[in-house]
């Protein structure tokens, strides 16, 4: 097996003593670091490099800290003040999950690189920890690698927030299948509106 594969089954195996302690010693560190930071290189090569990552100018790690967990209702002293007293305060679960809350997160503090992909890197009981893939796409080398100038379109501007990445398509539904028919034509607003619509055909 080359190194990649032993990596990867390092961390395929989380329960075992070597993983813990790197665990353990990686998420007391981050702790300390602010809730998004460049990272120097990738904390898992063999995963980075399965997403698109490439050790060459042009790519960047950033990694974030997102807080676990569900979101409260913010409403005052946690009353809603007549509205419907099932809405709940506490128990609100996001629509997206938390990796792409975090890519959105790091999109935000980067307007000008392009978010290719992200991974995880640890987790504690309060917080998880995310690794995200950006690149430059002004910077040549990205322009010019047939593999990845397609991200320097400008379609594919803060594709984080419009759900084109691997975290955010989860949340949006789509699939084959007869579970999947409320997003048949792309999406649920596509879905709806071809259901909602009077097509009144002539006749030829």
């Amino acid at each position: 097996m080359g190194a990649y594969k032993y990596m990867q089954a390092l961390s395929h195996k989380k329960q075992s003593d070597v993983f813990r302690f790197l665990h353990r010693i990686r998420v007391w560190q981050y702790r300390q670091l602010s809730s998004v930071h460049r990272a120097p290189r990738p904390t898992r090569p063999d995963k980075a490099r399965s997403l698109g990552y490439r050790a060459k100018p042009g790519y960047v790690i950033y990694r974030v800290r997102i807080r676990r967990g569900c979101r409260k209702r913010r409403c005052h002293k946690g009353q809603t003040y007549g509205k419907p007293k099932n809405h709940g305060v506490n128990q609100l679960k996001p629509t997206r999950n938390l990796q792409a809350l975090a890519e959105m997160r790091v999109g935000h503090r980067c307007k000008s690189l392009r978010l290719l992909n992200s991974y995880w890197v640890g987790q504690d009981s309060s917080h998880k920890y995310y690794e995200v893939i950006l690149l430059d796409p002004f910077h040549k080398v990205i322009r010019c690698d047939p593999k990845s100038q397609w991200i320097c379109k400008p379609v594919h501007k803060r594709r984080e927030c419009r759900g084109l990445t691997s975290a955010g398509r989860s949340s949006r539904g789509l699939g084959k299948g007869h579970r999947y028919n409320q997003t048949k034509g792309g999406s649920r607003h596509a879905a709806w509106k071809r259901r909602n619509t009077l097509q009144l055909h002539r006749k030829r």
